[in-house]
């Protein structure tokens, strides 16, 4: 047998070779696709509509974090990952403003029935989800914090003694604010806030700003809670009489925030 023919026989040999593997390549090709026709999407690759998303990331980013902060660390508003605003603040409490919102305030209505964009299912996962992630129930306060809403009307006259105590050495003998603290008497401040966040922010403080909490605006000495009522009442005072945030609908501040 000359090289010529040796050559075409090793040809034919392979190609048989090739041929006796197509079926087995066809089988593994059909293992890897399954029954699914190709160019077929996948669960993953359809896009939710927005009342179908149940992630608590994804609910929480596209809906809380601009205000509240990523992680819930605060932002323009009280950080909710905050454990004292969750231990004085209900699950009832926290559903009801998500759902209606803070008439008056920057706080929008999330709910469907309120003009919103979420469903009752999906605020209630932000809800349940937000106590689990960040709540600290076995951490030690080492006081009872003062109740979420007040028991009693605070006293303006006493507010200013308190205010002296525990807020003027960061926020100034008038809250018109030091190198330490912000102004908090400012008209567009106060118009912007109910007494419930005044209230809720004084108990609760804002780790994010360096304010401390009731417990630690002076050293050894917690505030009572009708000391957070009076101070309230006294930062009510400072409001100019009739201002109100351009946006505002002239609806009065639900007392929930």
């Amino acid at each position: 047998m000359n090289s010529r023919q040796q050559e075409q026989k090793a040809r034919s040999t392979e190609h048989r070779a090739r041929r006796s593997l197509l079926p087995a390549f066809c089988f593994l090709l059909f293992l890897c696709v399954g029954c699914r026709p190709p160019g077929k999407p996948t669960a993953a690759d359809i896009e939710l509509k927005p009342e179908q998303v149940r992630d608590f990331a994804v609910l929480y980013r596209e809906n809380c974090a601009g205000c509240h902060g990523q992680d819930g660390h605060g932002n323009g508003a009280l950080g909710l990952a905050n454990p004292v605003y969750l231990a004085i603040a209900s699950d009832e409490t926290i559903r009801g403003v998500t759902a209606r919102g803070i008439p008056g305030t920057l706080m929008p209505a999330f709910a469907k029935g309120s003009g919103g964009t979420l469903t009752d299912e999906q605020i209630e996962i932000l809800v349940h989800e937000m106590r689990a992630r960040w709540a600290r129930p076995n951490e030690a306060l080492s006081v009872t914090p003062p109740p979420y809403s007040a028991a009693e009307p605070g006293d303006p006259n006493r507010g200013a003694a308190a205010y002296g105590i525990f807020c003027a050495g960061c926020h100034g003998p008038e809250g018109n604010g030091t190198p330490k603290g912000s102004s908090i008497v400012e008209g567009s401040f106060l118009a912007l806030v109910s007494e419930q966040d005044l209230r809720t922010t004084v108990i609760a403080g804002r780790p994010d700003l360096g304010q401390p909490d009731w417990r630690n605006d002076v050293a050894g000495r917690a505030m009572t809670p009708q000391e957070v009522s009076d101070v309230v009442a006294w930062l009510v005072t400072k409001r100019r009489q009739g201002a109100s945030p351009p946006f505002a609908s002239n609806e009065p501040a639900q007392r929930n925030n």
